[in-house]
């Protein structure tokens, strides 16, 4: 073994003997056994496909709304709207001239329907996939439909109340007080909202309590990266000039959505590893813990389609126990299976 090695097993014994470490390991490393990365890239494709379409739809409303109406003209041009990148250069030159299109509200319309069932579906399939799901256990098209519909109503009721309620601090404090209660009732209402969502999107079998400490997780981090986009947009992009300010905006849109989703992913990663006590995982193989046998058989029998199918996973190492260096006992000789993951109603061995 060399000096490096030796370095790695060091760490990899420490960590496996503290829970904190232990902990963040197993989800780190559970993120990338379910290949997380993929999963938070193809929300952030979903994302940028559904707003690209609201925007179009908004800028139709907007013209239906403001043709001929020179007071809500002076309204908009004094909003924080006119501050945007690209869409507030194009309101301050032709607001006077800007009308609604019918075709392009049904376009923008079926584009933001399309768009927005395909990140709810994404969703549902990545906290299939990150609670190992196997594929006879998943839901067809119709329940996820349905599911994408009760999301959209939950997402928009909290919409409406985090506006609410930021209005109603606002009415009755001023200054500091009302900038940090609104600051503590968004993080109060992301972590509520994203719990509600979760229930939506994770499977029944899982209980509603498992799923609590992503939400207290993905609460303040939502609202930290809120606040991030509020500032980019106030500081760094209303001053921008017309093509900087498109590139900026674009990148600006899928950098604040990928980190979104790697949030989402990594809030569910958490609610995993805590439910299963998916630690310690090892960094260095072998030998394979108890946990890392787990998740290794979870993902093999994540891959079942058929009822009628049968997957068997065996493991030619010892697994190890709670202590790194000592193996558990076992009378079993080498090369014996190891115990084999089965749903309820499965046949037993002959």
């Amino acid at each position: 073994m060399n000096p490096f090695e030796r370095a790695l097993r060091a760490v990899d014994r420490a960590q496996q003997r503290r829970t904190g470490p232990a902990v963040v390991v197993g989800v780190v490393k559970k993120y990338g056994d379910d290949r997380g990365g993929l999963l938070a890239a193809l929300i952030t494709y979903y994302g940028f496909v559904a707003l690209i379409p609201l925007l179009l739809v908004l800028s139709t409303v907007l013209g239906f709304v403001l043709h001929g109406r020179p007071g809500a003209q002076h309204a908009v041009l004094n909003s924080a709207l006119a501050d945007f990148p690209i869409i507030g250069d194009q309101l301050q030159q032709n607001v006077h001239s800007l009308q609604g299109s019918a075709l392009a509200l049904t376009v923008g319309l079926l584009g933001l329907l399309y768009g927005a069932l395909g990140i709810a579906q994404v969703l549902q399939h990545a906290m299939a996939e990150v609670w190992n799901v196997p594929g006879t256990g998943r839901p067809g098209y119709w329940p996820r439909l349905a599911r994408s519909l009760v999301l959209f109503g939950t997402l928009g009721t909290g919409l409406v109340l985090a506006t609410a309620s930021a209005t109603l601090i606002g009415a009755a404090l001023a200054g500091w007080p009302a900038r940090v209660g609104a600051l503590l009732l968004s993080l109060l209402l992301n972590s509520a909202l994203f719990l509600a969502c979760l229930r939506i999107l994770t499977p029944r079998t899982v209980r509603a309590r498992a799923l609590l400490p992503g939400a207290a997780l993905a609460g303040p981090l939502f609202t930290l990266l809120q606040a991030f986009g509020a500032v980019l947009i106030t500081h760094q992009l209303r001053h921008a000039t017309q093509v900087y300010g498109f590139f900026a905006t674009v990148i600006g849109l899928l950098s604040w959505l990928f980190l979104a989703a790697q949030v989402t992913v990594y809030a569910a990663e958490v609610n995993v590893v805590l439910a299963r006590r998916l630690w310690p995982r090892s960094l260095l193989q072998p030998p394979l813990t108890g946990p890392d046998r787990e998740v290794l058989e979870s993902i093999v029998q994540q891959g079942r389609r058929r009822p009628e199918q049968r997957v068997e996973v065996e493991f030619d190492d010892e697994p190890t126990s709670g202590e790194p260096g000592d193996k558990e006992p076992t009378d079993k000789e080498p090369g014996d299976k190891a115990p084999t993951h089965r749903e309820p109603g499965d046949a037993p061995d002959s």
